[in-house]
């Protein structure tokens, strides 16, 4: 794929502090496009805005909580780009396993916000740009957890499996005005949000025994499938799930 196969664009990315979503943003920006970062670390936003502006390319910094009431407001306010043809709804996580049983609707609850219903507000925010860019672009992150049981994070992956579900309705109602919704459904990826599946050996080789490749996926490679639904490779490809997870949804 061509370096600058995003030039003269412009990406809002959400979660863009650390992880995932800072792979994203720096392909992105390597890529030729002008991107808008948003997370709550306003520091390391600034941090990964200077490497970005190192580049040749503009980065906006827009410290924001995703799951606060005003964030969608906030942010489309402080936007500077009129259009938008990419958005990377990347924020998310899961922050406790559970049996079903013993889990209570608050921990539910706050998964929710999290991961489907901040992605939907933010997402009904900035149609309008995306749709005056003539050629839109909307990636939402899910997970391997959507798309098949997840037992003791049964919030997650019911909330992943959301996001999987709102793209590809999403999908269809955009597609007559130039806007292209797709997931990214990443497996088992090194970051610090899965730490805790590494703090023993026994962990860590459970979680990869599932992992036909046997090992954690990079960021860098998640980015990489990124940077091909945002751009004109995938000009045909709505409505759909892109999954990298090393062969893991393959498995029985």
């Amino acid at each position: 794929m061509s370096e600058q196969v995003l030039a003269g664009k412009t990406a809002l990315i959400t979660g863009a502090s650390r992880g995932i979503g800072r792979a994203i943003a720096v392909s992105f920006a390597q890529a030729g496009a002008d991107v808008a970062l948003v997370a709550r670390d306003a520091q390391k936003l600034e941090d990964l805005a200077e490497e970005i502006r190192d580049l040749g390319r503009t980065a906006q910094v827009i410290s924001a909580d995703i799951t606060s009431e005003d964030a969608t407001e906030s942010i489309c306010s402080a936007l500077d780009f009129d259009e938008l043809n990419i958005l990377v709804n990347n924020a998310g996580g899961n922050s406790f396993m559970s049996t079903t049983e013993k889990m209570r609707l608050s921990g539910w609850r706050k998964t929710m916000n999290l991961n489907v219903d901040s992605i939907v507000a933010l997402t009904q925010g900035v149609i309008p740009r995306l749709v005056n860019s003539g050629n839109g672009s909307v990636i939402n992150v899910s997970s391997v957890a959507g798309l098949r049981g997840s037992p003791f994070m049964s919030h997650y992956g019911a909330a992943k499996a959301a996001v999987i579900s709102f793209s590809r309705s999403l999908a269809i109602e955009l597609a007559s005005q130039g806007v292209r919704v797709n997931s990214l459904v990443p497996g088992w990826v090194e970051t610090d949000l899965t730490d805790f599946l590494r703090e023993t050996k026994e962990a860590e080789a459970g979680t990869l025994s599932r992992v036909p490749m046997g090992r954690w996926g990079r960021a860098e490679e998640i980015s990489a499938a990124a940077l091909f639904l945002a751009s004109d490779a995938s000009s045909f490809m709505t409505g759909q799930e892109l999954i990298v997870d090393g062969g893991l949804s393959a498995m029985p």
